[in-house]
């Protein structure tokens, strides 16, 4: 019989491993994260409504592909380093203390790239609604989650 390890009551956050597989992406596109390490925080503690990940991006890596959602909301707090927030607006540039949130539905596509030359670390929080999409305006992906985990797609409902 396997049981749950007892979460601990508290972390600290440098030294939670990081996620195993870098990107979920399918295989034409989990290629452009490698500059990218998320340390799993929120799992850490058991966390199943929300998720939160301590993110470092290396000098020219990139949070993720564009994307939005269609039902969970986002939040970005910028730690160390400086990042480029791209949304439907353009690009704006994110500094220590400085954050960023994207309301679930608006279908305002964002990512942050890393274009300084030193690593820029970040924290991210995104609630785990069940029935989410994303779109991702600039590659031929969109992504649902079902039961728990993310499928991909071709824009012409082929899978990946």
């Amino acid at each position: 019989m396997t049981t749950n390890p007892v979460p601990p009551v508290a972390a600290t956050a440098a030294d939670v491993p990081s996620r195993a597989q870098r990107s979920i992406y399918p295989a034409p596109f989990a290629a452009r994260f490698d500059g990218r390490d998320k340390k799993p925080l929120g799992t850490v503690f058991g966390l199943t409504n929300f998720g939160v990940n301590l993110t470092r991006l290396a000098s020219g890596a990139a949070s993720s592909l564009r994307h939005a959602h269609t039902r969970q909301d986002e939040f970005v707090y910028v730690l160390e380093g400086e990042v480029v927030l791209y949304t439907d607006a353009g690009a704006t540039a994110l500094s220590p203390g400085m954050c960023a949130g994207f309301r679930a539905g608006t279908g305002d596509a964002h990512r942050l790239v890393n274009a300084s030359d030193r690593d820029a670390v970040y924290l991210e929080v995104g609630d785990r609604t069940a029935g989410d999409e994303a779109t991702y305006p600039d590659d031929d992906l969109v992504a649902r989650l079902d039961a728990g985990a993310w499928r991909f797609f071709r824009k012409d409902g082929t899978p990946y």
